[in-house]
């Protein structure tokens, strides 16, 4: 295959890419489009079509990649510290998220991100499933165990009026408004692994496409159970009163439950950052046919790049926004269109094939 040369000259296969690199915390603002059965629609349909790229990709070579997990990091971190110190009336100006934010990136991720070789996070990919798998259990129990209305944060309930408390815990299928826009980008940015695809497949034992199929289709099918079954039990918690991130819209912050739910989101994060940054950089590398390791360059470009990132973290103010954006460009890009774009390319002039090729088209 066209790509398979070029994966010899990158360091993309000494890596180890877990298949869950954008678990779970995608799933909280897909609820923010308040509607529950187009919701399932668009998760079902955006499943099949990543699944269906996926094969055209194994096919192709285009790495790009974007993230954001480190917005959680900012939003939850200082929760958890707060609550760790007894300081929750507080805000002290190192407990600032931003600030947080910044230690973090300079403290865990870029020394992780300076390594040559990430192949030992592979063992994080099991911790970091098992900690959205505990998400998961716990937007479940927290269904049945807050009342609706539910007491907001500001300690009131929601409706004090019987007729507005029935109209506001009744399920409601069908809603459109200026937030049903976001629904398709934040569902596309959730299914984008495919910048992990080629470091997985390097890393396969005996591999072939059939065996890459079936690694993705098991992947894909994990995550929309993951994604379907976060988005009905937090919908169903909150109703038209759930936040952007789901986790931010639970108002007791002394609960201890949660406060585990968001340390064991955080460190999954954190983990998951350096193994996505690695294909980001060795897309630029490769782009720029800088694929010999030296250490001055690996480390320019990780300092710049993580600079970026972290500002746009911390001026963009919800994760609606990053989803949105992320979602209706390179999320479209790398789901639809690249794959089908380069498959078109190397298979044009092949008769055999023209009936995929329409199809593809």
């Amino acid at each position: 295959m066209p790509f398979k040369n070029g994966l010899e000259l990158t360091e993309l296969q000494n890596m180890h890419s877990p298949e869950d690199d954008n678990i779970s915390n995608d799933s909280n603002d897909l609820i923010e489009a308040d509607n529950n059965r187009i919701s399932r629609l668009l998760l079902i349909s955006v499943t099949l079509l990543s699944i269906y790229s996926i094969n055209l990709l194994l096919k192709c070579s285009q790495e790009t990649a974007m993230l954001s997990y480190l917005f959680i990091v900012k939003n939850e971190l200082p929760n958890v510290i707060k609550f760790l110190l007894g300081m929750e009336d507080t805000s002290p100006w190192y407990l600032d998220g931003r600030f947080l934010l910044v230690v973090v990136t300079v403290g865990i991720i870029l020394p992780l991100c300076l390594l040559k070789n990430l192949g030992y996070l592979g063992y994080t990919s099991g911790f970091s499933l098992t900690c959205m798998f505990f998400f998961l259990v716990v937007v479940i129990y927290n269904k049945f165990k807050i009342p609706c209305p539910y007491e907001s944060i500001n300690g009131t309930l929601s409706s004090p009026q019987n007729a507005t408390v029935e109209e506001q815990c009744t399920p409601k299928y069908f809603t459109f408004n200026s937030k049903t826009a976001y629904a398709l980008p934040t569902l596309a940015f959730a299914f984008v692994c495919h910048p992990s695809v080629l470091p997985i497949y390097s890393e396969l034992r005996d591999r072939t496409q059939k065996k890459m199929q079936l690694v993705s289709q098991i992947s894909f099918f994990s995550m929309f159970l993951m994604y379907f079954l976060t988005a009905i039990f937090g919908y169903l918690t909150f109703y038209d009163k759930v936040e952007s991130e789901l986790l931010g819209t639970y108002s007791d912050k002394k609960d201890v439950l949660l406060l585990t739910v968001r340390l064991a989101v955080i460190i999954a994060v954190i983990l998951t950052v350096p193994v996505l940054f690695f294909t980001v950089r060795s897309s630029l590398f490769e782009l720029a046919r800088k694929t010999k390791y030296k250490f001055w360059q690996h480390l320019l470009v990780t300092i710049i790049l993580l600079i970026i990132i972290d500002l746009l973290v911390i001026f963009i103010p919800t994760m609606k926004d990053i989803f949105g954006a992320i979602g209706a460009t390179s999320a479209n890009m790398l789901i639809f269109i690249l794959p089908s774009m380069l498959y078109l390319k190397i298979t044009n002039g092949n008769d055999a094939l023209a009936k995929e090729r329409f199809w593809v088209s």
